[in-house]
């Protein structure tokens, strides 16, 4: 069986005419059998969280203002996109889901509290209410499919809005429940992002997870390839926002996507193509708004006649760069050891580092520990903490083995004061901190180095 998982993310089915396009593209899949991982309806699950928080602030009537509008929104998709008689139906269960946010948000307020357990609850909503609209529409439109809610196999541990999923648990639950469904070539629709505990309650593996979601599918049914439908035309050589003319990458191994999606494209959640790769799945990403478009094939190893190094330019905003000085000089042969240690206590991940004996500098942009780590650094160095900071990577492969590269990279922004630079251990990729007013004409500069002479391999760029 040659299946393929397809996820579509909120913009691809933000609106009836979105859902439409979504299904059109579902139902002239080649693959034998599919099935289809959707998103909450964009801006839907931020409006949900801010009904949480609204509702423990004591604002209920806001609160409520938003349950009735989300649930307007998607009434107005499921009558654009059913008759009249399946829409009132569909519009019954939308009621009953409106219901059951309003007695959330009355008991949200009375206790004048939002636990990671109730925020969970709140966000899971998106996405089923976004997949039954859709799985309605496949079968009026005559496609064979099946509404299959992810809490009956995602199932993970009681880690609220960040929950791990038991991977034997949910093979076991699978080919269980889904590949019946498949096996008859009926186009499955799951939601992404939310799963269960084994005692039923449920829970979210964090935001972004709906493509995470998508890949820990495909790995488990050994999938033939995964799908990640998006709106935009594949990775880019740089944030098309920032780099008008950025070009689309055709192919690109793994590692380069990897490491993209952790320094800060938007296309790919970080964690998303980890199940891929343990299992070789081929990860294709795609444009709902113009399918005939050939996307981003992200595989193992590209073979491409031209050896092509550097493939993008990734940048992460709201970054805090910390410098850290032993004021122990003697004790250096334990000084890193003591730093790493009081991130780890905190539990905040670093994401680039440059080191000496006696000094480390090193960037995070999760602060909400910031204060507590710092007091404990200062009992053996001295730390300077500066916001507003940015990393620029420049990602491909073999970057360490190619000579003059720094050079090129270092020549073309003059203009920019470089905090810090770190290269990666995995050899692809040129990592440096710089402060965030400078990141766009930084990032136009590599761009223009890197891209805009005309010498690139058409195997792989546009």
């Amino acid at each position: 069986m040659k299946l393929v998982i397809m996820k579509f993310g909120g913009t691809s089915v933000e609106s009836g005419p979105a859902m439409r396009r979504v299904a059109e593209i579902v139902r002239k899949s080649p693959a034998e059998s599919t099935l289809v991982v959707l998103s909450a309806c964009a801006g839907v699950t931020n409006q949900l969280l801010r009904i949480g928080n609204l509702a423990a602030e004591g604002r209920a009537e806001d609160a409520v203002g938003l349950v009735q509008a989300i649930a307007q929104r998607h009434s107005v998709i499921a009558h654009d996109l059913l008759p009249d008689a399946e829409a009132t139906a569909a519009q019954s269960f939308l009621d009953v889901a409106a219901a059951e946010l309003l007695a959330l948000v009355r008991g949200i307020s009375v206790l004048g509290e939002l636990t990671p357990r109730s925020i969970d609850l709140l966000a899971s909503y998106g996405e089923r209410l976004s997949s039954f609209v859709f799985e309605l529409h496949l079968r009026h439109t005559g496609t064979p499919s099946t509404l299959l809610d992810a809490r009956t196999f995602m199932i993970t541990d009681d880690q609220y809005t960040h929950a791990i999923p038991d991977l034997p648990e949910m093979r076991h639950r699978l080919h269980r429940v889904a590949l019946p469904l498949l096996n008859e070539h009926r186009v499955i629709v799951t939601q992404g992002f939310i799963g269960a505990t084994r005692a039923g309650i449920t829970t979210t593996i964090g935001r972004g997870g709906s493509d995470h979601s998508a890949a820990l599918i495909g790995a488990l049914l050994d999938a033939e390839e995964i799908q990640i439908w998006t709106d935009v035309d594949g990775i880019l050589t740089a944030d098309p926002s920032v780099v008008p003319n950025a070009r689309r990458i055709r192919i690109m191994s793994f590692r380069e996507a990897s490491e993209l999606a952790y320094f800060g494209a938007r296309v790919l959640h970080p964690e998303t193509i980890l199940p891929a790769i343990e299992k070789s799945i081929p990860v294709r990403v795609l444009n709902s708004r113009r399918p005939s478009s050939q996307g981003t094939l992200i595989v193992a190893e590209p073979r491409t006649t031209q050896h092509c190094i550097v493939k993008s330019i990734a940048y992460k905003e709201g970054v805090t760069m910390i410098s850290i000085v032993s004021t122990r000089m003697f004790l250096a042969h334990g000084f890193l050891e003591n730093v790493f240690d009081v991130f780890h206590k905190y539990s905040t991940v670093v994401h680039t580092v440059a080191t000496s004996d006696v000094s480390v500098s090193a960037t995070v942009n999760d602060t909400s520990r910031l204060d507590e780590i710092v007091m404990e650094l200062q009992r053996f160095a001295t730390v300077t903490v500066d916001r507003r900071k940015a990393i620029v990577c420049v990602v491909g492969d073999q970057l360490r083995n190619s000579m003059g590269l720094a050079a090129r990279v270092l020549r073309s922004i003059t203009h920019v004061n470089i905090n810090m630079i770190s290269q990666g251990a995995s050899e692809i990729n040129i990592s440096f901190v710089i402060d965030e007013d400078n990141v766009e004409t930084t990032v136009q500069a590599l761009h223009q180095e890197f891209f805009d002479n005309g010498d690139q391999n058409q195997e792989i760029f546009d």
